[in-house]
């Protein structure tokens, strides 16, 4: 997590004085929890409220004798509320607090990148409508293939996106969760009540058992949500990394005025943005994998996974946030050329209406292998000699023997190719 790839709003969920913020929350929260029990004096739940407060700086300092951070906190807070901070912390242990916050955080940061896909959703939306009607090839292996258009390109990527928004969605609702169950999460020394009433008062939902954590299953499902997007994002990514390309140049991304692309050729115009999203994307996906791992602790209760998530937490949430902004406006400034898509479409001098010959001479009684050793023969010549391929097929006594020249023309039609592109964009978008 440098600068470079940061936005400040989503840096400041990760930030001491936010995390201690939540910790305060947490405590105070319980302690009006217990007051309500009757456990603890009401005045001194006030108290907690009234008076307490913290500083980052002054927690590391005692950290730094104590080498425990709740610890460290409960001190610096003692400082402030006075004699009634002997009530705080009543029955709790550690990871009551640091679980419970962390669950807190991951909400915060789900609803940040809510709000990017969104954005993003809206720009590829945008663009589909744009673009829908633009014939572009349509490529398998990366080698020219049937037509398609460029809007059903952003159609697609729209329809990726809106299910990894359901995906985070659903993640958020699993990760949103509090235990405050004490050591081992017996409730042995606090009432179940407490539990409840924190969760209520913070937004989450009750953890149904927790041991001394909550069940690490949670944090790796979120996780492994950050990394299918992540992924996602570089599949846009490479798409415009390949029609960038000189060769092919059917779309590039925006380049401003003053720019610079390269420090030696000063002709170069590169695809910058999708080769850093590319690299943010394997960087998100990495945190996966220790994830994962995470799942399975020792017994009740072992700290393996604390420092795996004290730098996954931030690194993931602040590199996605950045590389979902950062595609946000590549594709909202994306240049697109539909004279080039014609173009590099026709290079091939036909053969992208292979299939429909083939099946129009099964249609009109020849043998599949017959039909296709009839194509194929043909199009081979243009692959191999630069030949038209329907001139081909013309000069093809077989091919016109069974099919009228009228109706082998008509084989030729690049609206035949795209005349269902309402129907996929009516069910992309549910629009009628």
């Amino acid at each position: 997590m440098i600068p470079r790839y940061s936005r400040p709003e989503m840096v400041k969920i990760w930030e001491p004085d936010n995390k201690f913020r939540i910790w305060f929350e947490i405590e105070a929260h319980a302690c009006d929890a217990q007051a309500k029990l009757g456990i603890i004096p009401e005045a001194a739940a006030k108290a907690v409220w009234e008076r307490g407060n913290f500083e980052a700086k002054r927690i590391d300092e005692i950290e730094a004798v104590t080498k425990h951070d709740v610890i460290a906190f409960l001190t610096n807070l003692a400082e402030y509320v006075g004699d009634e901070a002997r009530f705080v912390h009543q029955g709790m242990t550690s990871s009551d607090v640091l679980d419970t916050c962390l669950s807190v955080q991951l909400t915060q940061a789900s609803d940040i990148l809510l709000d990017d896909l969104d954005r993003l959703l809206a720009v590829l939306k945008r663009r589909a409508y744009e673009t829908k009607d633009m014939v572009a090839v349509g490529r398998s292996h990366g080698i020219h293939a049937e037509p398609v258009t460029m809007g059903l390109k952003f159609a697609r990527f729209h329809a990726e996106f809106a299910r990894n928004r359901e995906r985070l969605v659903a993640a958020r609702k699993e990760i949103a969760t509090c235990a405050i169950s004490g050591a081992v999460g017996t409730f042995a020394n606090i009432d179940p009540f407490v539990e409840e009433y924190v969760a209520e008062k913070l937004g989450l939902g009750v953890e149904p058992v927790s041991t001394q954590v909550i069940p690490r299953d949670r944090h790796a499902m979120f996780f492994a949500t950050l990394g299918v997007i992540a992924s996602s994002i570089e599949n846009i990514a490479v798409e415009i990394r390949h029609l960038q390309r000189t060769e092919v140049l059917e779309a590039e991304e925006y380049f401003s005025p003053g720019q610079k692309g390269s420090s030696a050729m000063p002709h170069k115009r590169n695809p910058v943005l999708s080769e850093n999203i590319t690299g943010l994307a394997r960087l998100v996906r990495g945190y996966v994998t220790p994830a994962m791992e995470n799942v399975a602790l020792w017994h009740e209760r072992d700290i393996s996974h604390s420092s795996v998530e004290r730098m996954a937490a931030p690194d993931a949430t602040v590199t996605l946030d950045f590389a979902l902004n950062r595609l946000v406006g590549l594709v909202d400034k994306l240049v697109v050329y539909p004279e080039r898509m014609l173009a590099n479409m026709n290079s091939m001098r036909g053969l992208i209406f292979s299939q429909r010959v083939l099946l129009a001479l099964t249609q009109a009684g020849t043998s599949r292998e017959d039909s296709y050793r009839l194509v194929q023969r043909n199009a081979m010549k243009v692959w191999e000699q630069g030949k038209d391929f329907l001139t081909e097929l013309k000069g093809d006594a077989e091919v016109m023997a069974a099919l009228p020249l009228t109706e082998l023309e008509a084989m030729f039609d690049l609206e035949y190719h795209t005349k269902h592109v309402d129907t996929v964009f009516k069910r992309v978008f549910k629009e009628a």
